[in-house]
């Protein structure tokens, strides 16, 4: 399977290489942030949006979901990479009905993501009917009556899928999952099934809430800090704001990374002198540079050395009356750890033992630990047990509803979190769902839905016949990007509601709608006046966002009012949900919250406060695991680690500097050294010469998978394979761990199959790709 990459309106040839930086941020971020801004804002607008991101006052950023400290806000309460979602959102430059009768979806199509991103708002909504060459603009009314007759006409309801984004607020989270079971169906996958899954899988087993147990003020107060797969200085960018103020109060932290993140190597924080005229603060105490998949190794060393401290000097390390109290299956687990194979640890990891033994002291030493990880680590097909050896150690020391301590997975796309919490979810439990129909007095189906891959398998086979996102770019954030295309292309409809163009709106069904919608920035004026949305943010506060910007089109609805009118379309007037009133005040579908939603009693009087509210997290409040065993629970986990075969690379999709998720900013990745481009693949220069492949050599890159379709990468070296190739990379001299390669997505999506997914999550695994590298095809 070959995927070739659109039109080339980047222009590869420019790309230019240089050394890569070993710090993040200063003045640089300060000049590049004002001239993203101006760019597509200009001046005036730029101010006086960016004075309101992230303030009480204002509206929460689109980008990514990093708190603020509650009580302790800065005028300045933004980062480089929220300046450039901020300018792509509240931009002055319109897409309307005359750009698409200049352009036919046949040539959108040959655009990449990042040209069709930059041509602007959304202004109207538009169809493209069955045989049209051209999207036409349609009015409102008549969208929702011919999605209304679609949905109706459908077999079954489970032959509609219904995507969520994570930008999308609490608010319309709720209706939206209200209209979907109200229609018959759990098909709700959501963008947390692609990253975050198998962090809630495995701490929802563990200690039974599947989000993070710590608080900004926790960050603050560790004395120890590990920094797992992630990269903060591009993905986070306020994180190491925080870090930063950890180290000066003593904490050490330690990255673990296959790539030197220079976030993580030394921050000049533009809003200290030390970060303007000064060297910045190094962050990092100690960097493992780990091979990818090599993580569950080294947790299940650190483990094993952990128990050996605590044999040598007992009463030491354990934090016994922790772990008999609240815990079960410490003895199974502590058999496990003790029996591990150092060869296998190895092998695995790369790590020198003399370093892993290092991180083992600091652990056995620390008395406030917390463990922070993003999607290095929930990619790959042993995410889940990965994850689950984090919790062991932290379970063994203690570390658990103690302040300082505890799990830390940061999420990446602002209010996925809450998307979740507000039941987004193709398996919410039964209690959720009971609450849902005694507050509205509807049927709501229990049959669980489809998550992402299982949605993509329906339309590929047949099963699912509508598709209907609220936000994203679904085409270019799953996997398998020909599979995606073609399984989009069989739906006789496709809808979209965005605020701007993306790859989504030209891989289309037979049908297809473009639904405009307002933005985080925009105000919102509805029939009782000006309302605002609520959103909850990596660390479970729930705060208010008030968009104060004229929104970009008078033909704007806002989210809220597009699922409102779409559920009056579909049931009538005369349904029990009181659709009609929603969308005319907010504060009634945050009444319904409150009386559904666990955690959100009082819900209107609590968002109202400065910062929010807190949502409860027993685990965190109360040492209270409510897991099936009642306690937080030990798992000992067969070690996996991925098995490459001779002459191929372990490969992992990674973002630029110059992106967020699947929005394209800019062609730069300042911190690695790259700009003017986005076709590269980063190889160890010692890999890149026992290949035989020059630095700067353009290569193909082909994914092998074991042809059964079992996933992972151990029938990789045998047997038949299958295999998906992505054309034209240049090939970059890189310090990476050995064995391991990295490329940006969603370049390399297409290299990932749609049935190679995590075990337990479904998540699919972008960070384990086997690959080999051969010579550019011509182009």
């Amino acid at each position: 399977m070959s995927r070739k990459p659109p039109e080339r309106d980047i222009d590869e040839a420019e790309l230019e290489i240089s050394e890569p930086k070993d710090w993040a941020a200063g003045v640089t971020g300060v000049v590049v942030s004002a001239q993203r801004g101006f760019e597509q804002m200009g001046a005036t607008r730029t101010v006086r949006t960016l004075r309101l991101l992230n303030q009480r006052e204002g509206f929460d950023c689109p980008g990514c979901a990093w708190p603020e400290r509650p009580g302790h806000r800065k005028a300045i309460e933004f980062c480089e990479n929220g300046v450039k979602a901020v300018a792509e959102e509240a931009t002055l430059r319109r897409v309307g009905p005359e750009f698409f009768a200049e352009h036919p979806v046949a040539e959108l199509a040959e655009r990449t993501d990042y040209w069709l991103g930059q041509q602007g708002r959304l202004t109207h909504p538009m169809v493209l009917r069955p045989g049209a060459t051209h999207y036409q603009p349609i009015a409102w009314s008549e969208a929702f009556g011919l999605i209304a007759d679609e949905l109706r006409g459908l077999a079954s309801p489970h032959e509609a899928v219904f995507y969520t984004s994570g930008r999308t607020s609490n608010e319309a989270a709720f209706l939206y999952q209200l209209l979907v079971r109200a229609f018959g169906t759990n098909n709700l996958p959501d963008c947390s099934n692609m990253c975050h899954e198998s962090s809630g899988a495995a701490l929802s087993e563990t200690i039974g809430v599947g989000k993070g147990s710590v608080s900004l003020d926790d960050l603050l107060a560790a004395d120890l800090i590990l920094v797992v797969g992630q990269n903060p200085g591009t993905n986070h960018p306020r994180m190491l704001s925080a870090l930063e103020e950890a180290k000066r109060n003593g904490a050490r932290i330690v990255a673990v990374n296959p790539l030197p993140e220079a976030g993580l190597m030394r921050f000049k924080n533009p809003q200290r002198p030390s970060g303007v005229v000064g060297g910045g603060t190094p962050l990092a105490d100690e960097f493992c540079q780990i091979r990818l998949g090599g993580d569950q190794a080294f947790f299940q060393a650190l483990g094993h050395l952990l128990l050996a401290a605590e044999d040598a000097a007992p009463g030491t390390v354990m934090d016994r009356e922790f772990v008999e109290r609240h815990t079960h299956g410490y003895q199974e687990w502590a058999e496990h750890v003790r029996s591990v194979d150092w060869a296998e640890v190895d092998a695995a990891t790369g790590l020198a033992r003399e370093q892993v033994a290092r991180v083992g002291r600091m652990l056995a030493e620390s008395k406030r630990t917390i463990v922070c990880w993003a999607m290095g680590l929930t990619q790959h097909r042993h995410a889940v047990p990965t994850i689950r050896e984090v919790v062991n150690l932290l379970l063994f020391r203690g570390m658990i509803g103690k302040p300082g301590a505890g799990v830390c997975p940061v999420r990446g796309h602002s209010n996925v979190q809450g998307d979740r919490t507000m039941g987004i979810w193709e398996k919410m439990p039964e209690s959720f769902l009971a609450a849902l129909e005694a507050e509205f007095d509807i049927a709501v189906p229990r049959e669980h839905g489809f998550d992402t891959v299982e949605a993509l398998r329906a339309m590929r086979d047949g099963r699912a016949r509508v598709f209907f996102a609220v936000g994203g770019n679904f085409v270019s954030a799953t996997p398998d990007t020909e599979v995606v295309e073609e399984a989009l292309r069989s739906c006789s409809l496709t809808v979209h509601v965005s605020t701007k163009l993306n790859r989504s709106h030209v891989v289309h069904g037979r049908t297809a709608l473009i639904l405009p919608t307002l933005g985080r920035t925009d105000r919102d004026e509805q029939a009782t006046g000006e309302q605002f949305v609520t959103v909850e943010d990596s660390m479970s506060i729930v705060h208010a966002s008030r968009g104060r910007l004229r929104p970009a089109s008078p033909h704007l609805l806002s989210e809220v009012a597009i699922i409102s009118r779409l559920a009056r379309a579909l049931f009538g007037d005369d349904h029990p949900v009181p659709w009609e009133d929603f969308e005319r005040d907010y504060d009634l579908i945050r009444e319904s919250i409150a009386r559904v939603v666990p955690g959100c009693e009082g819900y209107n009087r609590k968002v109202r406060q400065p910062d929010g509210f807190v949502l409860p997290h027993p685990p965190r409040d109360e040492r209270r695991f409510p897991t099936a065993t009642g306690k937080a629970n030990f798992t000992a986990n067969a070690l996996y680690a991925p098995k490459v075969p001779p002459g191929r690379l372990l490969l992992q999709s990674l973002r630029s500097h110059d992106q967020y998720n699947t929005t394209i900013y800019g062609l730069d990745d300042r911190y690695r050294g790259v700009s003017g481009g986005r076709r590269v693949v980063f190889v160890h220069p010692d890999d890149l010469a026992e290949l035989g492949v020059a630095d700067g050599a353009l290569v193909d890159l082909v994914s092998e998978w074991p042809a059964d379709g079992a996933g992972g990468t151990d029938g990789a070296a045998g047997g038949a394979i299958s295999e998906r190739r992505a054309e034209r990379f240049r090939a970059v001299a890189y310090p990476t761990a050995r064995g391991c390669a990295a490329t940006y997505f969603p370049e390399a999506n297409p290299l990932v199959p749609l049935d190679s997914t995590a075990e337990v999550s479904n998540t699919p695994t972008s960070k384990s790709v086997v690959v080999r590298l051969e010579p550019a095809t011509a182009p």
